[in-house]
């Protein structure tokens, strides 16, 4: 082996190192505070404020913290509610995004880039600069304290990332597919549903991911539509466990854990398509 070969091993070898003291030092920072927030939900309310350092162990394990969440706190409500707007409007979503995507990619019409940017100035909007004349109509409407107000605007709200997001890998499926499914007798509506939807697979699981996270955790929008407290989903229903003159830390803890259960399991189910389906978005 020649000097320079043993020179560039080397190198590479340093380069891995440093790579990998870098991604150590980003999941640290993840993990740490996921570490404090789990060793404060297995402390009881009087050992919580005895032992205020960030990883004192309990002396003894506190479980109840876990069973007064989701029974007294009404957690499981919160949850449940919680799913129920997400699984209905994360798909219905990105259905209505994936048609207007289709639509600035693959049916003639006029000025396709100018109304693609009208819609990616909604990104622009904060959600703060909306709230009183969101408040406003939906009084009008009678759609305060429902969770078809709470829809509308999360798919407004939502609809120029996702056109970003599908009209890219859209644009990278080739428009020879659209010629021979029209050979084979396919109208637009089969093209759509029958071949580019299944080739964006991974493209609507990307999306599936980043829109399920952020409804999810969503709290302004849902504290303004959302009063009931038995329709409130879990961002708004935690602020519950919060006492106006003191607060039981380690149930507010172990439900800040269990309401991460969901997101959890939807990110391991669809992580593998993030990268691809993220890819053809920056393509275009």
């Amino acid at each position: 082996m020649t000097m320079e070969n043993t020179k560039l091993i080397n190198k590479k070898i340093y380069k891995n190192v440093f790579m990998y003291m870098g991604l150590f030092a980003l999941a640290a920072i993840w993990f740490i505070p996921m570490v404090t927030v789990f060793l404060s939900s297995i402390k009881s309310q009087s050992e919580y404020y005895s032992s205020m350092g960030l990883f004192d162990l309990p002396n003894k394990i506190y479980w109840p913290n876990y069973i007064d969440a989701w029974r007294i706190g009404k957690l499981g409500t919160y949850m449940r509610n919680g799913l129920f707007v997400s699984l209905v409007k994360v798909p219905l979503g990105i259905f209505v995004e994936a048609m207007a995507a289709f639509a600035l990619t693959r049916l003639p019409i006029k000025h396709k880039t100018p109304i693609f940017l009208y819609f990616l100035l909604g990104m622009m909007l904060p959600a703060q600069v909306a709230l009183v004349p969101i408040n406003i109509a939906f009084n009008k409407l009678h759609l305060i304290n429902t969770y078809f107000g709470l829809f509308y605007v999360y798919i407004g709200f939502g609809i120029g990332f996702g056109i970003l997001i599908l009209r890219g890998f859209f644009k990278t499926i080739p428009e020879e597919l659209d010629d021979a499914a029209k050979i084979d007798g396919c109208n637009r509506w089969q093209l759509f549903t029958k071949i580019i939807l299944p080739i964006s697979k991974p493209a609507i699981a990307t999306l599936f991911i980043i829109d399920f996270l952020g409804t999810w955790n969503e709290f302004i929008l849902a504290s303004v539509i959302i009063y009931d407290n038995n329709m409130k989903t879990v961002s708004t229903g935690l602020m519950n466990f919060i006492g106006e003159y003191s607060t039981n830390q380690g149930v507010l803890s172990a439900g800040v854990l269990m309401s991460i259960i969901p997101v959890l399991i939807v990110f391991l189910f669809f992580q593998r398509y993030i990268v691809e389906g993220m890819s053809g978005a920056v393509k275009s």
